[in-house]
């Protein structure tokens, strides 16, 4: 079967770093890529080559006049003439350079990751929306996640914007959703349709085995040889419950250090003082990594070793995951990929989306229980029943979540998106 190759553009407020929407964007690219497409990348930071980059850094959610308007439309419910004013400067400023990236990449389609889901950065929101219904452009929304799952985004001056462009429905935009609590949501609040593709591992080729660059890890770090090294993969924010890893290590009684693999990102400090501060109080020493480990292999601008988010997986004799609300859980198909044992909040898309398909986890309710510490203790101390129960979530891992599985979605949801190219440029041409 043929299928018609395009020229798609990634637009996000970051595509660079281990956050979860950079990481998913690697998956999606080298998939498109493998199916013949060529991807360019819209964004306000980019770890992809320059050549396929269009970089402005207005895009980016951490801009310092993005953060000022941020600050006045949620931190209360009304909004001053100037920043209103101010977002349709940026907004145009931006909508500009949309039309620049596609003449210039020659892009006929675009995926929009998460621009178009949290208002982290409202002009580009509005941007994207106006840029999408002038040009009737044949866009694919993929959502992470919505305001409406933020606490933060509840008290706002914005709500004008979020109608409008947080998402919005327009009939040129396919939604994509990454769980199906989240497509309920969206069909609720705006009665769009959504296609479901979860996150997904290359199931399909097991990660290397370990070569030796990671050996240091533990020295570097200081962490003594006979201690667990526990690893919580996620960044440092009130709805990961990192307290709840600190707690559960505490109870062990036992010789252990948790690492923390990623910083606080956009959420400001408060939580990741927070949770130093119970750490000192628990007598739990918690390693803040983020320094020393990025997506990939490298060397910090003095010359040390930067650590792959796959070495200290490998290093780790545990995963701690044990978040309040998650969008789906990349840190959870992470640890499957990397055949590692995890301990978890029985979140909601973990109970519905992932926990009937069989996976063989340490689950725990509202709190960390006795049985929880004492199965997670069995656990350290059992690596015949470790192997069989990493093993078994792998298999399931690439039955389910798997390059394979997303690249089946993908031929048809492209392929479709692509044909809506040919009616928009009949129905208006490019300025």
């Amino acid at each position: 079967m043929a299928h018609t190759h395009g020229h798609i553009g990634f637009v996000s407020t970051r595509l660079a770093g281990t956050d979860g929407v950079s990481l998913e964007v690697i998956k999606w690219a080298n998939v498109l890529t493998n199916l013949g497409h060529e991807c360019f990348f819209f964004t306000g930071e980019s770890d992809w080559p320059a050549e396929r980059s269009y970089v402005v850094p207005e895009a980016h959610f951490q801009h310092p006049d993005i953060l000022v308007l941020t600050a006045d439309l949620f931190d209360n419910q009304t909004r001053s003439p100037k920043t209103s004013r101010r977002i349709q400067l940026l907004k145009e400023h931006l909508k500009k350079h949309l039309y620049r990236f596609v003449r210039r990449f020659h892009i006929n389609l675009l995926i929009v990751e998460n621009a178009l889901s949290i208002p982290m950065n409202v002009p580009l929101g509005l941007a994207l929306t106006e840029f999408i219904a002038e040009r009737y452009f044949p866009t694919i929304a993929h959502h992470h996640d919505f305001a409406w799952e933020r606490q933060r985004f509840a008290i706002n001056a914005a709500d004008d914007y979020l109608r409008a462009a947080f998402p919005p429905t327009l009939r040129s935009i396919t939604h994509v959703v990454i769980n199906s609590y989240a497509g309920r949501q969206l069909a609720l609040r705006t009665s769009a349709t959504s296609t479901l593709i979860p996150n997904v591992m290359d199931f399909d080729s097991p990660p290397p085995r370990p070569d030796g660059y990671a050996d240091d890890l533990r020295a570097v770090l200081g962490i003594e040889p006979e201690a667990h090294l526990f690893l919580q993969p996620t960044r440092i924010v009130p709805r990961k419950r990192i307290e709840k890893s600190i707690e559960l290590i505490r109870r062990l009684e036992h010789p252990c250090v948790l690492l923390i693999s990623h910083a606080s990102g956009d959420e400001g400090s408060a939580y990741q003082n927070y949770v130093l501060e119970y750490a000192r109080l628990m007598g739990v020493r918690v390693i803040l990594a983020s320094e020393w480990v990025n997506h990939q292999r490298g060397r910090r601008p003095e010359g040390n070793k930067v650590y792959g988010i796959q070495d200290v997986y490998q290093q780790a004799d545990m995963v701690t995951y044990p978040s309040r609300v998650e969008g789906f859980g990349n840190a959870f198909l992470e640890a499957i990929y990397y055949r590692r044992p995890i301990v978890l909040s029985v979140y909601e898309i973990f109970r519905t989306d992932i926990q009937p398909k069989g996976f063989q986890v340490i689950g725990f309710e509202d709190f960390i229980t006795d049985d929880t510490v004492k199965q997670v203790r069995t656990l350290l101390h059992d690596p015949e029943r470790v192997a069989q129960i990493v093993e078994h979530n792998y298999e399931l891992g690439r039955i389910y979540y798997s390059y394979r599985t997303l690249e089946q979605r993908l031929i048809a949801l492209v392929s479709e998106r692509l044909r809506v190219q040919s009616l928009a440029r009949r129905v208006q041409g490019y300025h």
